[in-house]
């Protein structure tokens, strides 16, 4: 009986967070009504605390969680241009600044979507902001050909403030664009696969 208390509990959570993971993503941080959230998660603004010492617990529990999801969504559309005979960097640039991208705040990249926002949270926020900016670095580094791993900071933040000024202009003609040309720049300075590699 126990055991099934404790997996019903871990369930409960997990549902809390994924609202709470979708709602940053929303919103913003300052956006995040604890209330909002357990509503959209099926349950009452009481039982809240019986997860989370605090707001801030939860979100750095949905931040975590978002860049996870995201990650996971990057990862898989690039194996899928991977197979094709794409080049590891190629491969995250058109994953990361594909046009579905753009319109996908609710479950896309979490830096980009609270990247102005992640100066002003509490310590513990701060901390799990920066985390997740180092790992989206690492994971651009490691895509970078070996010659231009030293740029990976700038890499990575020409794919998250493209994406940023692409969704301020939204899902047009004039978004769509300016996505396709931070696309091309970057593949044109740091993409060494040689043409028979590229995909159409």
């Amino acid at each position: 009986m126990a055991r099934h208390a404790n997996t019903r509990k871990e369930e409960t959570h997990e549902r809390i967070v994924e609202a709470a993971a979708r709602a940053i993503r929303r919103h913003g941080y300052a956006g995040l009504g604890v209330a909002d959230v357990m509503k959209d998660a099926g349950l009452t603004h009481g039982g809240f605390y019986a997860h989370f010492e605090s707001r801030d617990a939860l979100l750095v529990e949905a931040l975590e969680r978002a860049g996870r999801e995201s990650a996971d969504n990057v990862a898989r559309s690039t194996a899928q241009r991977a197979a094709r005979g794409v080049s590891p960097f190629r491969a995250l640039v058109e994953a990361y600044l594909a046009d579905r991208h753009l319109v996908s705040m609710d479950s896309g990249c979490p830096v980009a979507a609270l990247g102005s926002d992640m100066p002003r949270q509490s310590e513990l926020v701060r901390e799990a902001s920066a985390q997740r900016v180092r790992r989206l670095v690492d994971r651009v580094t490691t895509a970078l050909p070996e010659t231009h791993r030293a740029a990976a900071g700038v890499v990575t933040g020409t794919l998250v403030g493209s994406l940023q000024l692409a969704r301020a202009l939204g899902n047009t003609t004039e978004g769509r664009a300016l996505l396709a040309g931070a696309r091309q720049a970057l593949l044109l300075q740091y993409d060494t696969a040689t043409p028979s590699e590229q995909a159409p």
